[in-house]
């Protein structure tokens, strides 16, 4: 993925999506620090009678406090948060234990094992230079903690068992340390698994992308080798239907009729891949209605289509102006000619709207999807037709759905047989008359 390309921007959304979500956590942990920082101080200076200068303490509980609240601030922007962010955000947690533990015997107080905490949320949330500078720099505080210190009256007797405050205090430091760790870590771990998810849905996309520009490709090279012979086989074929010789033969007339219908298909469907494929033609755009191009569409797939039974059910409500062309009915098209290959005796469409949605279903009596191209539905190339070059009309329904913001879902059904439900916006199709048509 090259630099400014969609796809690449939205990975780099995802990865913002993430950093989010992270933050979320570190606030939620943050909030957990100040009630139990307060907590600690209380107990071990009103409990154990360990001289502490409270007033001092309290003061950086409450600039943490402080701190917390502008990055909740900062979270509710939705903005996305990035990697030195997040790293600037630890390193202020490292820099207030640093302070707190100065104030609390340094590196003689047990809860001195909390550095470990940090780097732990430094190694799931940051890239790996960012992890070492925090290994760095905890270090560093730890050991000027060694040398600088308000001294705390705490022995480590270590013979008491858990009746020495060290050793208690070390436990409780260990359970909240592996508490701390395998809650929050494993909920970034989560947002990082939901990141990986969507960079890799848009390098599908990137890679999808890629494939329809090729078949773009293709295909306006077959339209140039293809127009000529289709246009001469037109002429011939209304040549044949105005020759008096033939007008008295009634069954050849009616194989002229059927050539012509087949052959005005092919051109249909050569310029349907060709706008599916990004070939966009103007001329192709014609202004309707919602109900008046789901109705025609119906019926002219129904006129060229053999199916021993179609049944259509139009229940847009009220109609409002639309623009279409031939993207969109080739579109509806590959889903209904699929679904009468797996099922020539019957095919339904259905066609409703949903708020700002226009919700067309296809379903089908026949054996429906297999597993795994329920899985990969939309890929190229996936068909159970089995025949070379087969399993484009998902394909290009899907990408040309994609691009109107839309949708597409397949699923079988539990009676059997198949549906396939397209889903677009009424907004990417409607027709702009500045009155707010739907």
């Amino acid at each position: 993925m090259t630099p400014g390309t969609p796809a690449t921007l939205k990975a780099r959304s995802a990865d913002a999506a993430a950093g989010l979500k992270n933050l979320q956590q570190l606030i939620q942990l943050r909030w957990i620090a100040v009630v139990g920082q307060i907590f600690t101080i209380e107990v071990a200076h009103y409990g154990l009678q360990l001289p502490l200068p409270l007033r001092e303490m309290l003061m950086v509980v409450g600039c943490l406090a402080l701190y917390n609240v502008t990055s909740l601030l900062r979270w509710r922007t939705g903005r996305g948060v990035r990697n030195v962010e997040l790293f600037l955000a630890l390193l202020v947690d490292v820099a207030v234990l640093t302070v707190q533990l100065y104030l609390s015997g340094g590196t003689g107080n047990p809860f001195a094992l909390l550095f470990l905490l940090q780097i732990a949320l430094g190694a799931a949330l940051l890239r790996s230079g960012y992890i070492w500078a925090m290994v760095c720099i905890t270090a560093l505080c730890l050991a000027l903690l060694a040398h600088y210190r308000v001294p705390l009256q705490l022995s480590p007797d270590f013979s008491r068992g858990l009746a020495s405050p060290y050793v208690l205090g070390l436990l409780v430091c260990f359970m909240l340390n592996a508490a701390l760790v395998v809650i929050f870590i494993s909920r970034i771990n989560h947002n990082l698994r939901e990141r990986d998810a969507r960079l890799a849905a848009a390098r599908q996309r990137a890679a999808e992308q890629q494939h329809v520009l090729r078949m773009g490709l293709l295909a306006t090279g077959a339209a140039h080798e293809l127009g000529t012979p289709l246009s001469t086989m037109a002429v011939i074929l209304g040549d044949w239907r105005r020759d008096p010789a033939l007008a008295g033969n009634a069954a050849l007339q009616q194989d002229v009729a059927e050539m012509q219908t087949q052959l005005q298909r092919c051109k249909t469907i050569v310029s349907g891949i060709l706008l599916s494929a990004g070939e966009a033609r103007a001329e192709a755009s014609a202004q309707t209605t919602v109900r008046q191009f789901l109705d025609a569409l119906a019926r002219e797939w129904r006129a060229t289509r053999a199916v021993d039974r179609f049944d259509y059910d139009n229940r847009f409500g009220q109609d409002g102006p639309m623009v279409s062309d031939v993207t969109l009915q080739q579109m509806v098209f590959n889903v209904l000619d699929n679904a009468r290959d797996a099922s020539p005796h019957w095919v339904g469409l259905v066609a409703e709207r949903e708020q700002d949605m226009l919700r067309i279903a296809i379903s089908d009596d026949g054996p429906g999807f297999a597993p795994t191209m329920l899985a990969r539905l939309g890929a190229p190339y996936q068909s159970s037709k089995g025949q070379p070059g087969g399993g484009l009309g998902l394909f290009l329904s899907l990408n040309v759905a994609r691009t109107l913001g839309g949708s597409v879902h397949a699923e079988n059904l539990p009676g059997g047989g198949a549906r396939v439900t397209i889903t677009l916006p009424l907004a990417a199709i409607a027709l702009d008359t500045g009155h707010g048509t739907f």
